[in-house]
């Protein structure tokens, strides 16, 4: 086969064999040929008039292959370089399919294809072509309302965003540029958000145990052969928009788990944490419960994470001169966080604390630390966070009296139901100290409703002088006998309480029986009917006395004793 066509069209060749004109040349050797062989078979079928098509298979490689074989119009005219750009430029990038077809095939034709321009002007066309859908998209789904307002339907589902399927094909360090140029273009953080969740999920799940969460991954997994996934992972998260509604919070826990268990540079551990904290009252229960990978003697689950998370949570207000983004982060709210958001998050750790507490590697500074990190006004009530004490007190039985005063200290007992409080009360494994609290608190409830019961005035400066003199006994005695006292009067309580719902229930009855009789009889048997009922009535005892029925005896009695 003669040489003259390739010589002919291609400058490098020309000055390989002009190079060596005196000698018998049967070989030439083309070093780093951009494709290789099957590269250089499409360039010599050109060269030799044999016919093929370009495609979006082989245009990148031809135009990788013509700009090293200098296949210019400067040695032939219609040269294999001139066709190869323009099918690139008129058809390729016309199309959003194609470009990232080409893109894939540029991966192994760097970085030849991005000093050509090929890589750029694809992306560009990508991001171009996925504004413009997005924007027809939009417009598609404008609709009028009955008031004859132009707004957008918001249930319509968008068709604009059909190339993240597409995207998901692209070697990670590609679809990092693709997804820049996205950005910069001004698709949205939703699609943006989808498109990374989409490629995430198939990048991770190549290997299951970086991805599923509930299964249990060994700690030596994070080796060398690790390199990639910890590539994508890092490189995802730097992508993330700064918007929260675009990405949901089981993703971003679904990363930090693997950015853990990869063992992630801590840059891109604290922003996911940091993107999780401002927005954690819609994280679950599952979603905390993060395994601890790192180390075998350590707790079951990563405390440490989670209570960084909490302080981010309750800081967002102290870190937004910290963070640049702050003010996109918190476009929708308030920086500190708000009331509602904090009772659900208080509700989350206290329910957190009950699932680690029987853990028996947790130190005390850590339960503490957690229990601790939201503010005082974030707990209308303390029964979750009384039951996970009680679940810790329960599963670490040596603990000394100081740290258990020092646990129970978390615990507001006015805050608890009447529930817990019973519970409480009757706890041995809490201190003598608690408990001793908790029947305060537990009288000052059942003296309230007593004094619902007397509504007249008359009676409470009896019930200021038993406060006084039960207080006064309490000083008097050691913890162990006023414990006793407390319990006694306790009991006291609730017997009379229940002696006047008797009573009230009585008196229900006899009203109406009195008012069947008014129906009945006439106005003077009903005034001689309702006389009798009156001197029926006994409120405070059988006997009809008027020393033994009065308040001030019993209380009176109860002093004495």
């Amino acid at each position: 086969m003669s040489a003259f066509p390739l010589v002919s069209r291609s400058g490098r060749i020309r000055k390989l064999v002009a190079e060596r004109r005196d000698s018998d040349i049967s070989r030439i050797d083309l070093l780093s040929l951009p494709g290789g062989a099957e590269s250089f078979e499409l360039a010599a079928k050109f060269c030799y008039g044999v016919n093929f098509e370009i495609t979006s298979a082989n245009v990148a490689q031809l135009c990788c292959v013509s700009d090293y074989l200098e296949m210019t119009e400067e040695f032939s005219k219609n040269n294999l370089s001139s066709r190869a750009e323009e099918y690139l430029d008129s058809i390729v990038c016309k199309n959003l399919e194609m470009c990232v077809e080409v893109l894939q095939q540029c991966e192994n034709l760097l970085p030849l294809a991005d000093e050509l321009k090929i890589v750029s002007r694809c992306i560009d066309a990508i991001a171009s072509k996925a504004c413009v859908e997005q924007i027809a998209s939009s417009f598609s789904r404008l609709e009028y309302s009955s008031s004859g307002r132009l707004h957008m339907n918001r249930q319509a589902k968008c068709d604009g965003d059909w190339w993240i399927e597409d995207l998901s094909v692209l070697r990670i360090d590609l679809y990092q540029r693709v997804i820049t140029a996205m950005k910069c273009r001004g698709v949205r953080a939703e699609s943006i958000g989808a498109s990374l969740m989409n490629y995430a999920q198939k990048e991770l799940t190549k290997k299951s145990s970086l991805w599923n969460s509930s299964s249990q991954p060994k700690v030596d997994v994070v080796d060398g052969s690790n390199g990639h996934e910890r590539l994508v992972v890092e490189t995802i998260v730097s992508l993330l928009p700064v918007e929260k509604v675009s990405i949901p919070i089981s993703f971003l826990f679904g990363v930090l788990r693997s950015a853990m268990m990869l063992d992630c540079m801590v840059s891109c551990r604290l922003d996911l944490e940091r993107r999780i904290g401002s927005q954690l009252d819609i994280a679950t229960l599952d979603d905390l419960l993060i395994p601890s990978f790192r180390h075998a003697d350590d707790t079951l689950f990563d405390v440490d994470t989670v209570h960084r998370i909490l302080v981010n949570f309750s800081q967002q207000d102290d870190s937004e001169d910290d963070m640049e983004d702050a003010s996109a982060f918190e476009s929708d709210s308030p920086h500190s966080p708000s009331q509602s958001a904090l009772f659900k998050v208080s509700k989350l750790v206290d329910n957190y604390l009950a699932e680690i507490a029987p853990d028996a590697n947790l130190k005390l500074n850590k339960f503490v630390a957690i229990a601790d990190t939201l503010p005082t006004h974030a707990r209308t009530i303390h029964d979750g966070l009384y039951r996970a004490i009680d679940i810790y007190l329960k599963a670490h039985q040596g603990l000394s009296d100081p740290d258990k005063k020092k646990l129970c200290q978390l615990i507001d007992f006015q805050k608890l139901s009447q529930e817990a409080g019973a519970h409480a009360a009757q706890n041995e494994r809490l201190p003598l100290q608690s408990i001793v609290q908790v029947l305060y608190f537990e009288q000052l409830r059942l003296r309230n409703a007593l004094s619902c019961s007397y509504p007249d005035d008359d009676h409470k400066p009896i019930h200021q002088s038993w406060r006084v003199s039960s207080g006064a006994l309490s000083a008097s005695m050691s913890p162990r006998d006023n414990y006793a006292s407390l319990r006694r009067e306790n009991r006291e309580l609730k017997l009379e309480l229940a002696r006047l719902r008797m009573r009230l229930n009585d008196l229900e009855k006899e009203h109406v029986c009195m008012k069947k009789d008014m129906e009945k009889s006439s106005s003077r048997k009903f005034i001689s009917s309702f006389s009798k009922k009156i001197g029926k009535l006994n409120f405070f005892g059988h006997n009809s006395s008027r020393e033994s029925s009065s308040p001030q005896s019993i209380h009176k009695e109860r002093i004495q004793k």
